[in-house]
C-alpha cells in the first residue's frame, strides 16, 4: 500500500483476527537483507523493493488510520527500500510462463487465472519467478546491487520517538510516571532498579557487575501496551551490551528453563568470538513465573529462528 511504499517498509499483524497463524504473515520473520521484494497491486506489478533488514515488533503505523482496524496493535515491521523506478508487469500477460514458478501452496497468483489471492500479504516465491518479472520490466539485476539505507536501528529509533512524544503529551498519565516511563525506554530509572531486583546477573556472560550491564526490556518498550509492562522489572534482563545488542536484534532468546537460543542468522564463528560459545555460558536458570508471557513475545515476535 501507498503508506508503506512512502515509509521504506512493509507491516503486518502477527496473526489473523482470530488468532490463527499465516503463513504469509509468518513470513515477515524470514525474510532476510538483500531479499528482494515484488509489491502487487491492481493486477499488476508495481514496485520492486530489497529488504534492508530483519523485521522487528512494532505498534502498527500511525498512517495506517482505520486500516486493519481489526488487527492487533503490535505486529511485525520489515524495513524494505523501494526502488524509485514505477513499474507495470501484469501477470496475466505472461501467464503461460509465471504459472510453473508459482508455489504449490500459500502463492500469491492464482496460476489458472493470473489473479492475486486473497490475504496473501507476503509469499515466498521461486528466483527464477522474480528474473522474469525483472526480464518483464527491462530491469537488469545489477540495477537492484545498491546499499540499503533503511535499517531496524532507523525504524525502532523513529517508533520509540513517536511512542515517547505521546507518552510526554498525555496529561492524563502523571508528570512523574511518564519521566520514569521515558527513563525506561533507555534502560534508567525505576525500570532499571526493579529489573536489578529480580535479574542481578547477565543470562548470557555470568557478567554481575551492574555498571557493566543494560537493563534491556523483553517485550520491547515500544511494543509495550501499558504503562505498567514498561516499568515492569519482570519484563527486563541485565544484559551485558552486546548480549542487549543481540537480544534487541532478535539473534539471541531463551527458552522458558532458561536456557539460551541462537538465531541461525549469527554466525558459530562470530558467537565465538563474542564470548558466547557453548563452554563459556554460565549455566541456565529458570525464568521467573512472572516473566514467562514476556519471553513468550520476545521468541514469537522478536527472536528469529
Amino acid at each position: 500500500m501507498r503508506q508503506e511504499i512512502a515509509g521504506g517498509y512493509l507491516w503486518s499483524p502477527v496473526t489473523e483476527a482470530n488468532g490463527a497463524r499465516s503463513r504469509f504473515y509468518d513470513n515477515m520473520r524470514l525474510a532476510a537483507p538483500g531479499d528482494l521484494v515484488l509489491s502487487y497491486a491492481e493486477g499488476r506489478v508495481g514496485r520492486i523493493g530489497i529488504v534492508a533488514d530483519f523485521a522487528i515488533s512494532a505498534p502498527k503505523p500511525e498512517e495506517f488510520g482505520s486500516i486493519g482496524a481489526y488487527w492487533n496493535a503490535v505486529g511485525w515491521l520489515l524495513p524494505v527500500e523501494w526502488l524509485d523506478a514505477a513499474l507495470a508487469v501484469r501477470p496475466k500477460d505472461m501467464l503461460a510462463r509465471l504459472a510453473p514458478l508459482l508455489p504449490a501452496t500459500h502463492s500469491p497468483i492464482q496460476p489458472t487465472t493470473g489473479n492475486g489471492n486473497q490475504k496473501a500479504y507476503l509469499a515466498e516465491v521461486d528466483r527464477a519467478l522474480v528474473d522474469l518479472v525483472l526480464e518483464a520490466a527491462r530491469l537488469p539485476r545489477a540495477d537492484l546491487l545498491v546499499a540499503p539505507a533503511k535499517t531496524i536501528s532507523d525504524f525502532a529509533t523513529t517508533l520509540d520517538d513517536l511512542v515517547e512524544r505521546s507518552i510526554l503529551e498525555d496529561t492524563s498519565i502523571d508528570r512523574t510516571v511518564r519521566e520514569q516511563l521515558t527513563r525506561a525506554r533507555r534502560g534508567q530509572g525505576l525500570f532499571r532498579k526493579r529489573v536489578l531486583d529480580v535479574e542481578p546477573i547477565c543470562r548470557i556472560t555470568g557478567i554481575d557487575k551492574p555498571n557493566l550491564l543494560i537493563a534491556s526490556h523483553i517485550k520491547p518498550w515500544r511494543a509495550c501496551g501499558t504503562a505498567a509492562e514498561r516499568l515492569d522489572g519482570f519484563n527486563g534482563l541485565m544484559l551485558a551490551p552486546h548480549a542487549d545488542f543481540l537480544f534487541d536484534r532478535g539473534l539471541i532468546g531463551f527458552e522458558d528453563d532458561g536456557r539460551a537460543l541462537f538465531s541461525s542468522q549469527l554466525q558459530e564463528t562470530d558467537a565465538v568470538k563474542l564470548g558466547m560459545h557453548t563452554v563459556q555460558r554460565p549455566p541456565p536458570r529458570p525464568l521467573r513465573d512472572e516473566s514467562r508471557a514476556y519471553f513468550h513475545h520476545h521468541r514469537s515476535a522478536v527472536y528469529i529462528p
